[in-house]
């Protein structure tokens, strides 16, 4: 069999099946396929998982960057330290509300912000810090939250891939104010499109709800439920960011399946650390001591010196029939972001972006598959197959 004839190995396949597929279809057949009771349904049983006391279903994890950043009540002339290591949406959610993102550096072990890469970063305008759960590693929220609070600097999770991932022994979104969550196919669980924000405080949980339908008074599927006449009024300006019943019934389903889903990751990351251990100078994902992954992403850094360049890497895998990616981009170097604001140099980021790649991982991938991704890594570093 020739490289060109074997089956692609995708980065991420969701592991969705007929259980998923019944419930989209029930909710088609229920009439009721905008935000409605399978919404509902949706965030109480995330949050009762989580431990968290309020979830607000909304379209995409950016739609809820930007509503925790509204309902904060951050605008022009504040700054957002984010970590220029994200996918652009974090620093592209500040700009949506007129503030400006300034960008931090991250660690090398967990591509992660820390106070150490926070603190430079840090003005006098520092209204919010967005932390990011880069991969599903969770990032050290008391010391994070301990150095901003003080100051009146409030902290923002940007948890898109690290649901069913937990920090000192609690599950993400149960831990901080303001958690953000992404249902995107690329990550554990999926909506297809979705997201969602988990909060302690009630009245930004409200807000959130009236925010993203409009700002309406009342919502829709509440006036429907009515028998009386029901007169919405638009108390703010609002948006469209409502998820819909046929995502959160899938979403339900999903929600069953991240237990059994992170195990599995799991096992596989812990499979590739075990035979990628040998590459001499080779970084990879791993746990914090303080916290679970969910392995989200596996990613791995090649050292200075490695036989081959990252990009010579990815076009090899290619031609061996694998779909694997470069690292996690750094927003700083792109276009739209030329010339942006960063107090302090960023040379973790620079290096990560430069010398990254994320492996495939999915719960549906079989061993022979993940021996063929680690053949071709072993083969590149100059060592024989395992």
């Amino acid at each position: 069999m020739s490289k060109v004839d074997l089956d692609v190995i995708p980065i991420m396949k969701p592991w969705l099946g007929p259980e998923e597929a019944s419930a989209a279809a029930e909710a088609v057949a229920s009439g009721w396929v905008a935000q409605g009771p399978r919404v509902t349904a949706f965030e109480e049983e995330a949050a009762r998982r989580a431990g968290a006391e309020h979830a607000v279903a909304v379209s995409s994890c950016t739609t809820a960057l930007h509503l925790s950043l509204v309902v904060l009540g951050v605008g022009p002339g504040d700054e957002v330290i984010v970590p220029s290591l994200s996918f652009i949406a974090t620093a592209n959610a500040a700009r949506y509300v007129g503030a400006t993102p300034v960008f931090c550096d991250v660690e090398a072990s967990t591509q992660n912000v820390t106070v150490e890469t926070i603190e430079p970063a840090i003005s006098p305008a520092t209204r919010a810090v967005i932390v990011v759960h880069q991969g599903g590693t969770p990032a050290d929220m008391d010391a994070i939250r301990a150095l901003c609070e003080p100051r009146g600097i409030e902290v923002i999770d940007d948890a898109a891939c690290a649901i069913g991932a937990s920090y000192r022994g609690r599950p993400i979104g149960g831990h901080s104010s303001l958690v953000c969550f992404s249902f995107h196919p690329r990550k554990v669980i999926t909506t297809g499109e979705g997201g969602m924000v988990m909060t302690s405080q009630e009245a930004w949980a409200e807000r959130m709800r009236r925010l993203r339908e409009h700002g309406m008074s009342v919502s829709a599927a509440a006036r429907h439920a009515s028998r009386d006449l029901v007169i919405e009024q638009y108390l703010e300006t609002g948006f469209n960011f409502r998820m819909t019943d046929i995502q959160a019934a899938v979403g339900l389903v999903q929600l069953e399946r991240l237990d059994q889903i992170v195990e599995r990751r799991r096992a596989l990351a812990e499979r590739y650390r075990r035979y990628l251990a040998d590459v001499p100078g080779l970084e990879m994902a791993g746990d914090p001591p303080y916290g679970r992954s969910n392995f989200q992403s596996f990613w791995i850094v090649l050292p200075d010196g490695f036989p081959v360049e990252r990009d010579d890497l990815l076009r090899t895998m290619m031609e061996h029939g694998i779909s694997p990616r470069r690292g996690i981009m750094a927003a700083h170097l792109e276009p739209a972001y030329d010339g942006a604001v960063h107090h302090a140099s960023l040379p973790v980021t620079e290096r990560l972006t430069r010398r990254s790649l994320l492996l495939p991982l999915f719960h549906v991938m079989t061993e022979e598959q993940q021996d063929r991704v680690i053949d071709v890594v072993r083969g590149s570093a100059g060592l024989g197959s395992e």
